[in-house]
């Protein structure tokens, strides 16, 4: 840091916590957790007044769910509150840490308490996704037979990462990232209150700073609350208050947090606004899209090869350009890097988003796959084949074929495929850009053949 002068320290001396020092090291997020329903905020869809997981959780009438959505939006703080609620023996684990000894240790427990006491086992398990499917596979005898309720978070998509049968026996509960209201109002709770929070600390949250963390937070409580933590730290006491300003929060946090998980949702959901922006022809969009992988750390070349397959799939040959310009652009990801190819894959980007577009060569190979899949396979007609080897014409291959370079306008029309191989025409050029002038050609191949 370059000084000898101690960091300030979050709690002064006199003012820490009464409940000792195992409590007082915990993250703000994990000590102003909420432990009623009355007390948690958002997902009023999910456990809001008359909703069917409130009664369950309330009647001590749980079944087993899934809690699926972002980080920080409350799937394992809900599934805590239910411990404050139920009469069940409530086992959290983590499948960061957790093994299938420890489940299967768990379930023994569970069921030898059952029979000797009648008392049920609710085991929740944060972030279950990370269990592969044999792991996952442990818990499903338990759950058929009612050995315990199990609670799974992740926020992974679980019809994609979690076991079908286990879906299948679990009601999924999709969780949003919170409102900037409603960050807002958990960010209020922490500075005041005086127990678990920032209450005594006389901190206070200009306007300006309050609006920056919900900003920068994108949803995520924990995000806002570790940068509201952060920047109390950071700021120095001044007539014994701490003053958060919006240059304290940015030195805190250092940069914005972004919602981006390279192996999950949202890594598929912005490569698809990028695609979808690129078709569209919305060349800014498409380069926030890619500002926002760039900045996040997607892989620049998994970029690339999406930009090589759109300006094949939506551009094709209305601008052969575009392929040419989104394959240099991927050799340039790989010839220079990051952060310097950012240049290169943005210049692919505005070209191909504001090209004419055209898909008549995706569809073109559609229908041809469609005609190698569903009808009979022929053999290759003797005049194409080949006839470059010895013996190759007692056989008749080649007899009979025309020399394109040898007629008039470089063409001649003769059979190319086998008499009722193909159902349809499988390329149409369009109007747009050069397949103007490529229909046009083919339309002229057309009139010669008929006249022949």
């Amino acid at each position: 840091m370059g000084t000898d002068e101690a960091a300030p320290s979050l709690f002064p001396q006199g003012k820490r916590p009464a409940k000792g020092a195992r409590e007082e090291a915990m993250p703000l997020a994990a000590r102003v957790r909420p432990r009623t329903l009355d007390e948690f905020v958002g997902q009023d869809h999910i456990v809001g007044p008359g909703t069917w997981l409130r009664a369950a959780i309330e009647t001590d009438q749980l079944s087993s769910i899934i809690l699926y959505g972002p980080a920080g939006t409350g799937k394992s703080t809900l599934a805590h509150i239910v411990a404050h609620y139920t009469k069940a023996k409530f086992e959290p684990y983590s499948a960061v840490t957790a093994g299938v000894a420890d489940i299967r240790r768990v379930t023994q427990q569970a069921r030898e308490r059952m029979k000797a006491t009648g008392q049920k086992t609710i085991l929740f398990v944060d972030e279950i996704h990370r269990f592969n499917k044999a792991q996952q596979d442990a818990f499903l005898p338990f759950v058929e037979d009612g050995t315990i309720t199990l609670i799974g978070s992740t926020t992974e998509n679980p019809f994609f990462e979690i076991n079908a049968p286990l879906v299948s026996r679990s009601r999924i509960f999709v969780f949003e990232p919170l409102t900037p209201a409603q960050v807002g109002a958990i960010v209020d709770r922490a500075l005041a209150d005086g127990e678990r929070g920032l209450g005594k600390l006389d901190v206070e949250l200009t306007p300006e700073a309050r609006d920056h963390i919900t900003d920068l937070s994108g949803g995520d409580a924990r995000a806002a609350l570790n940068a509201l933590e952060a920047a109390a730290q950071l700021a120095r006491p001044s007539d014994g208050k701490r003053v958060i300003r919006v240059q304290t929060v940015e030195d805190a946090a250092q940069r914005r947090l972004l919602r981006y998980d390279k192996g999950g949702d949202t890594h598929y959901d912005v490569i698809s606004a990028y695609i979808k922006s690129l078709r569209g022809g919305d060349p800014d969009a498409a380069l926030y899209w890619l500002a926002r992988m760039l900045a996040a750390g997607e892989d620049p070349r998994f970029i690339a090869r999406r930009l090589v397959i759109q300006a094949a799939e939506d551009v094709g040959n209305a601008d052969p350009m575009a392929l040419v310009l989104a394959t240099a652009a991927a050799h340039a990801v790989e010839y220079v890097g990051l952060p310097e190819a950012q240049i290169p894959l943005a210049q692919a980007t505005a070209y191909v988003a504001t090209a004419p577009k055209s898909n008549a060569s995706y569809l073109a190979i559609s229908r041809a796959n469609e005609d190698v899949r569903n009808r009979v396979v022929p053999l290759v007609p003797k005049h194409l084949r080949d006839a470059n080897y010895p013996g190759a014409k007692q056989f008749g291959h080649g007899e009979g074929y025309k020399y394109p370079h040898d007629y008039p306008g470089h063409h001649v029309p003769q059979e190319y495929l086998p008499k009722g191989t193909k159902s349809r025409r499988y390329y149409e050029p369009t109007e747009q850009g050069f397949e103007k002038k490529i229909r046009a050609r083919m339309e002229e191949w057309e009139k010669r053949s008929g006249e022949q």
